[in-house]
């Protein structure tokens, strides 16, 4: 297998391209969970890096799981009932446990077909836009298995319980224009334009100050789970820290003297 994640950093923006084509770009092999995780706490340490963009090499954006493992029972789908939900913990969970603690925001550029995990690795992350040639399908069902790697919580949190219902009990894809309609995608480009929005869109975010980003994008996780009021006792402490950075200074400055402000990350 080649390298299973290609990064390269364009300015503040890291770029992460599943790189097996070959196979549309599975992510239950232990190479690629292993890249994605260690390319996320990369960038948790890297306070220079403000945004990430997670796309597919070739036409497809992720198959998921790796069908022909399923049949033999290979890899992360072999043994026993115990044996299998040990390594869906220990293994594709791992996906979604990495994305979820991501402190950056990150966009997926959804080039082709998002499939089963593939279309849960979207759901994954903070943005989407989509080529028109995507398509998103929650199609574990087809298989006569269940969304093993946290579909069930990502998919209603994205478009909303009728709609992630529609999709897991049916498990039928959708095209890039439905999925824009429902709210999947924010934005949908012909092919050609896709990375190049995706980096017009990561530039708009890194354009603001890093730490504020990154407690920001905190805030929103925990607002997901904590009460009203756990929230608010998280803000104020946020906020107090925020009004100290020399980041907080500089934009009061710009902004009252009508010029872009020039952020330095502290």
């Amino acid at each position: 297998m080649s390298t299973p994640l290609l990064i390269e950093r364009v300015g503040d923006t890291v770029v992460w391209t599943l790189n097996n084509p070959e196979l549309r770009n599975p992510v239950s092999e232990a190479e690629t969970i292993a890249a994605l995780e260690d390319a996320v706490a990369t960038v948790n340490r890297d306070p220079s890096v403000r945004a990430a963009i997670l796309t597919g090499a070739g036409p497809a954006f992720s198959s998921g799981g790796n069908i022909k493992h399923m049949r033999d029972k290979q890899a992360m789908f072999g043994g026993s009932p115990a044996e299998l939900r040990q390594s869906y913990r220990h293994g594709i969970q791992r996906i979604p446990k990495a994305l979820y603690h991501c402190e950056i925001p990150t966009i997926a550029a959804v080039n082709g077909a998002a499939i089963g995990a593939g279309c849960d690795l979207a759901m994954m992350c903070d943005l989407r836009i989509a080529s028109t040639t995507a398509k998103f399908a929650e199609s574990f069902v087809k298989l006569g298995i269940i969304p093993g790697d946290g579909g069930a919580w990502l998919l209603p949190r994205a478009i909303g319980m009728a709609r992630a219902c529609e999709m897991a009990f049916t498990g039928d894809a959708i095209d890039a224009q439905t999925a824009l309609e429902w709210g999947i995608v924010s934005a949908v480009v012909d092919p050609e334009d896709l990375l190049s929005a995706a980096h017009e869109l990561a530039t708009r975010v890194s354009a603001n100050p890093p730490h504020v980003l990154r407690m920001t994008k905190r805030l929103l996780r925990e607002g997901q789970h904590q009460s009203l009021e756990s929230i608010l006792e998280l803000s104020a402490a946020m906020q107090a820290v925020a009004h100290h950075t020399e980041d907080h200074n500089e934009a009061v400055r710009a902004m009252l003297e009508r010029r872009t402000p020039q952020f330095s990350g502290r």
